[in-house]
């Protein structure tokens, strides 16, 4: 490299920095442009085996975390016909109990950034495990509630502790993986929440025949039974939950020096301190960030209605109690495996973009489908069902490691994934739990349907819009780079 032309890349571009800074922002080409992505045997072997430690941990935890906070809406119907079910025990109106559900998203949104930063600071495992015993014992706690207030008040503090889990996880994986090979991964964790809502309607399924069991209703031990877990784990959490790969004991130092050195330009640093307010201030002020969190934000609607409102929506379908229950698990089956195939595919491709703009557009077709036809096609209906939840997930993933790979510091990494999560999966989802009026049931849930079929829409749009944008810049980078003779790394597409 040309000595005379080391820091001249102008402002538009992440600037180069130090040589002897182990997060260099110095610019390799993609892979779209012929980076070497090859690994080594030595390699391949560290990186299963970090998968084979980190990831079923990392979506078991996330599994429970969903299962724990979505089973409100499997209470909400469970043993209805006896009117045993928690809206009747609890004496809520159907405003109240939309109000309890936002409150638990007020607060989300509220904690996930000063959470990731907790995280960073206090260790992975130790913060984790403290967040996963909260949120078990909240939940517990649920079953014995009585009143709105009771609710609500549970409702909130369950979202303070779950609100650092989901963006920690993502976080957490930039200290162990490459850019390329995070969206699959984010994607194995993301799809739990899949099989959370699959298994969770099999669960409400089983234990409604528990009702009335030691004097207690069945949405009373939905959330006792459901919350033990998560209290129980937490241990496990803490005891095998590997913090960084500079301090964990089961990899070799041969392979410790390999977990870093392939981060060195494309990963997050334990050694890197907590962000400066100068970082803070450049990832505030960068506003490409911004259509990222647009469309995480556009997307939460339908995360939160779906992930809440599935048993409704199928009661909606003409199936009643126990028989709703088991209808919500063929939506979440296909989704999980939607949300894997293109997570992997956009990864491999280096196509997030792409990817995010077809699986929105799917689950908006899914949507347009459920809203269009007649309220008593319940066949086709439950068909559109399915196209949403499994484009509406499947979005998610791509999104998520294409904002991760396009961030360049260990710290701006953090906070960039803590506000777009707490955009998208905080204040995003508050809208998703109002455009599903109970009083719209026998029409099919109309409103709900366009307001995520237009939401999804514009992800489509706004994604492609910033995959030509990426394309603009890095066409840019490649002008410059090679007339100034300086090193150069693409943004991710």
């Amino acid at each position: 490299m040309s000595e005379k032309h080391a820091g001249r890349i102008p402002r538009p571009f992440p600037p180069p920095v130090g040589e002897d800074d182990i997060d260099s922002n110095y610019f390799k080409e993609d892979l779209a442009v012929g980076y070497d992505v090859s690994m080594s045997p030595f390699e391949k072997n560290l990186v299963l085996k970090q998968d084979l430690r980190i990831i079923p941990l990392s979506a078991a935890i996330y599994f429970l975390c969903f299962l724990d906070r979505t089973n409100i809406g499997n209470a909400l119907i469970l043993n209805s016909s006896s009117s045993n079910d928690m809206q009747h025990e609890t004496g809520m109106t159907d405003h109240e109990f939309t109000i309890s559900l936002m409150v638990f998203l007020v607060s989300y949104a509220v904690f996930e950034v000063p959470s990731n930063m907790l995280l960073k600071k206090l260790r992975p495992s130790r913060w984790l495990a403290f967040l996963m015993f909260c949120w078990g014992g909240m939940t517990i706690l649920t079953a014995a509630t009585n009143s709105f207030g009771s609710v609500t008040a549970v409702r909130f503090l369950l979202g303070t502790f779950e609100a650092g889990l989901f963006p920690g996880l993502v976080y957490y994986l930039t200290f162990w993986y490459k850019h390329d090979e995070r969206s699959v991964r984010v994607a194995f964790i993301l799809a739990s929440a899949t099989l959370a809502g699959a298994f969770g309607g099999a669960i409400a399924y089983g234990i409604g025949h528990m009702n009335g069991a030691a004097g207690l209703s069945g949405w009373r031990w939905l959330f006792i039974i459901e919350g033990i877990p998560s209290c129980l784990a937490a241990l496990l959490v803490l005891l095998f939950l590997p913090d960084y790969p500079e301090r964990t004991r089961w990899l070799t130092e041969s392979e410790k020096d390999m977990a870093v050195q392939r981060l060195y330009y494309e990963g997050s640093k334990e050694s890197h301190p907590t962000i400066s307010w100068k970082e803070a201030k450049e990832t505030l002020t960068d506003w490409r960030l911004y259509a990222h969190y647009a469309i995480y934000f556009a997307v939460g609607p339908a995360f939160a209605s779906l992930s809440l409102f599935s048993p409704s929506i199928i009661v909606g379908l003409g199936y009643l109690d126990l028989q709703a229950q088991l209808m919500t698990v063929p939506p979440w089956v296909i989704a999980y495996v939607c949300q894997v195939l293109v997570a992997w595919s956009a990864d491999h491709f280096n196509a997030r973009g792409i990817h995010t703009a077809a699986a929105a557009t799917v689950g908006a077709i899914g949507f347009i489908m459920s809203a269009a036809l007649p309220a008593d096609a319940y066949t086709a209906r439950y068909g559109g069902l399915i196209m949403a939840t499994a484009g509406s997930f499947a979005a998610i993933p791509p999104m998520l490691g294409w904002l991760s790979s396009n961030v360049f510091t260990t710290a701006s990494t953090g906070l960039a994934i803590a506000i777009n999560v707490s955009i998208g999966g905080g204040l995003g989802q508050i809208p998703g739990v109002f455009i599903y009026k109970a009083s719209e049931r026998e029409k099919g849930y109309p409103t709900g349907h366009w307001t995520n079929a237009a939401l999804l829409l514009f992800v489509a749009v706004v994604a492609l819009g910033l995959r030509l944008f990426y394309g603009w810049k890095n066409r840019k980078l490649r002008a410059y780079a090679e007339s100034q003779e300086v090193p150069y790394r693409y943004f991710k597409l």
